[in-house]
């Protein structure tokens, strides 16, 4: 019998990140920094508006690109917040973020094309790139310059394949991020070499050094670049799965067309509730901002303290301490202090080679919890020092 298997999708890699907490699903009492979810419930009022669109019977398939009516507040929250200029019909919404990535890779590449990646990174860019035809492009980033992606690097990985840059900031796994200045270096490359930028900026609200800067708000940017976003970490919605692309109309059209015969449309119930989340929850992102904010310092705090050094992460809710002076791998160190103290964290490794040597830990949970954690890793520390 001929293999029934697609050999490029066997030769892809599982997500680190999955196999390493599948082992921590069969033990008992692990407290888990790892996963990347907000320990908020959805705020009430964007929950009231889910249930009374099911109790107006609003169970509908609605147009492929996205209820009208969200596409336009989509448009007026990213002008509000981030002086971005895509109007409702440059706007598709999707089944979260990680749609939306995929969908741009399959519209935008032919077989072949370069696609730069900076890492450490989400995991999902490369396996999405070659899925797509594409050829991903890993490029290390360092702690010495705070994960930032700088000119030098960027034009060691250009060539004349190289169609797409992929900007991850705020940063999944470091908390990294980009200053407007930073990006406008970044930009004059990207426009001088007749680039494209696919801007993942999910973790958008989450940044503790004033507002976000998009890429796409700078000059000359707009028509070069597909912005990634959505509710899962602004609005403590991951379950809704809902998110959205924005960017110029002649590339949406081409993504709404693949998301058209592979989805059809997002969620009804979650677009409505959606709607509410943009209109009325700015009060909910400045609460939850504050809080991870708090637990940020506390973290990066505790972990340097006890010798895990960690740089400051101003964006998202991770740190990404340096482990490499303890004499262990990252997935040795992961796996020993959750077999030995039952804390599951990320080895740095599952976000590319360039992260071996740290951990990624989420501080997306309770102080209560993060407390008994960080105790934990001391005692943990300890052990091997």
């Amino acid at each position: 019998m001929r293999n029934p298997l697609s050999k490029l999708v066997e030769e892809l890699e599982p997500s680190g990140i999955r196999r390493f907490f599948d082992v921590a699903s069969t033990m008992k009492n692990v407290i888990s920094l790892g996963v990347g979810e907000p320990d908020f419930d959805t705020p009430w009022h964007i929950r009231e508006e889910g249930i009374y669109s099911l109790e107006k019977g609003r169970t509908f398939y609605t147009s492929n690109a996205g209820l009208a009516e969200l596409k336009k507040e989509i448009s007026l929250y990213l002008n509000r917040r981030f002086q971005l200029p895509y109007n409702a019909d440059e706007v598709l919404v999707t089944v979260g973020g990680s749609e939306a990535i995929d969908i741009a890779f399959r519209a935008m590449l032919d077989p072949g094309d370069e696609v730069v990646i900076p890492e450490p990174c989400f995991v999902s860019y490369l396996p999405c790139v070659k899925m797509a035809g594409g050829v991903p492009v890993s490029l290390a980033l360092e702690e010495k310059d705070n994960f930032r992606l700088t000119k030098e690097k960027l034009l060691s990985a250009i060539t004349e394949k190289t169609k797409m840059v992929v900007l991850p900031f705020p940063n999944n796994p470091t908390g990294a991020i980009m200053t407007a200045q930073d990006l406008q270096i970044v930009a004059d490359v990207i426009k001088e070499r007749d680039l494209y930028v696919l801007s993942d900026e999910i973790y958008s609200e989450l940044s503790y050094q004033g507002r976000h800067v998009s890429i796409a708000s700078l000059p000359g940017m707009a028509e070069r670049t597909v912005v990634i976003n959505g509710f899962s970490k602004s609005y403590a919605m991951t379950g809704w799965r809902i998110g959205y692309a924005a960017g110029p109309g002649k590339i949406i059209e081409q993504m709404t067309k693949v998301h058209q015969y592979a989805i059809m449309c997002a969620p009804t119930t979650s677009q409505y509730a959606a709607v509410e989340a943009l209109r009325n929850g700015d009060a909910d992102l400045e609460r939850m901002r504050q809080s991870y904010d708090e637990r940020r310092k506390f973290v990066v705090k505790e972990l340097n303290d006890m010798g895990a050094s960690c740089f400051e992460p101003l964006g998202a809710f991770y740190v990404f301490p340096n482990i490499s002076h303890f004499g262990m791998t990252s997935e040795e160190f992961a796996t020993e202090l959750l077999q030995k103290e039952k804390v599951a964290v990320v080895p740095g490794s599952a976000f590319g080679q360039c992260g071996e040597g740290f951990l990624r830990i989420s501080y997306a949970y309770s102080v209560e919890n993060l407390k008994i954690a960080l105790e934990k890793i001391q005692n943990f520390i300890d052990t091997i020092q």
